[in-house]
């Protein structure tokens, strides 16, 4: 199929850098992987991430693809690419989970390209956050079953900036849909200035949090297939959706709303959820009707300063 242009608008504002098509093999005669803290090089991240164990430390990722995971087991560390966009982990989960396995304290990962990770579950994912707070930075995710899948914790918090997603997300694997994001009861989920384009089924985000605030994104649906909605707050769940842009494609498994709220049952009060100041429409040469938000709770939800294309309805109770 060939892609539809995206209308200038969903991209104005992005200051999202390309993804180069291939890193280069990491190259023989220096670490690869190095604890900025002790100059120490490793030849492997496990390697790194052992070393610091439940301590804190940094560890610096040089340019290449690597077909490797890893597990963070504890500790507050910080993942980062010496040079953004040119360290890729392609194509190997550990326990069959993910790239990155991170149940420490806390985890900060910048700069990493996350690629091609497919599990038997189909929930393979470039980040499986299974502890602890977690920051994402100028990453990419791509071509993978999922992004970014989350645990359930109340105290958790996952933050996303800068970032992109691409090609992710499928409801054909047995472990149900797979999706860009997909986090669990957690009890923040922020995610700004970041893109979601091409989705390959499921949802773009979807956030069972207490609170999701998503800003200044770009949910470019044109070349998605069979995709549902773009942002889905199943269990409801206060917080911000606010100067986002939104393109609903023609393949659609769902194009019945773009943002949904409360459909599976709220487990929280949706209550002054703020979805203002976006941006909303088709496709270029895709004419329906769809509800730009569709809400289950009943709750008090905060919808105005929206601009929304021709065949939107801006608010569907059901």
């Amino acid at each position: 199929m060939n892609p539809i242009s995206i209308p200038a608008l969903l991209v104005a504002g992005l200051a999202l850098a390309a993804v180069p098509a291939a890193a280069p093999l990491a190259q023989p005669g220096g670490a690869p992987f190095t604890v900025a803290e002790t100059g120490q090089g490793y030849g492997s991240l496990q390697q790194a991430l052992d070393a610091i164990g439940s301590g804190s430390g940094s560890v610096m990722v040089a340019p290449g693809t690597y077909r490797e995971c890893a597990v963070q087991e504890a500790g507050r560390v910080a993942i980062r690419a010496v040079e953004p966009g040119r360290a890729t982990f392609d194509g190997v989960a550990c326990e069959g989970k993910a790239a990155f396995v991170l149940r420490g304290d806390s985890t900060f990962v910048e700069g990493i390209v996350f690629a091609n990770l497919a599990v038997e579950d189909g929930n393979g994912a470039g980040i499986r956050m299974e502890g602890g707070q977690v920051t994402v930075s100028q990453s990419w995710f791509r071509d993978s079953q999922q992004g970014i899948l989350t645990h359930a914790d109340p105290a958790g918090r996952l933050t996303v900036d800068k970032s992109t997603f691409s090609d992710l997300g499928t409801c054909e694997g047995a472990g149900g849909c797979a999706h860009s994001i997909y986090a669990g009861e957690l009890g923040e989920v922020v995610v700004t200035r970041t893109r979601f384009e091409r989705g390959a089924g499921g949802h773009y985000l979807k956030s069972r949090a207490a609170r999701t605030d998503t800003r200044d994104s770009s949910f470019d649906d044109a070349a998605g297939r069979g995709t549902n909605y773009m942002i889905d707050l199943p269990n409801g769940g206060t917080g911000a959706i606010e100067g986002n842009r939104f393109v609903q494609g023609r393949d659609k498994e769902n194009y019945s709303a773009f943002i949904a709220v409360g459909a599976e049952g709220a487990s929280f009060s949706s209550d002054g959820l703020r979805i203002t100041g976006n941006d909303a429409r088709f496709a270029p040469g895709v004419r329906r009707s769809s509800a730009f938000v569709a809400d289950w709770t009943g709750d008090r939800l905060v919808i105005e300063g929206n601009t929304l294309g021709t065949g939107l309805t801006r608010l569907e109770r059901r």
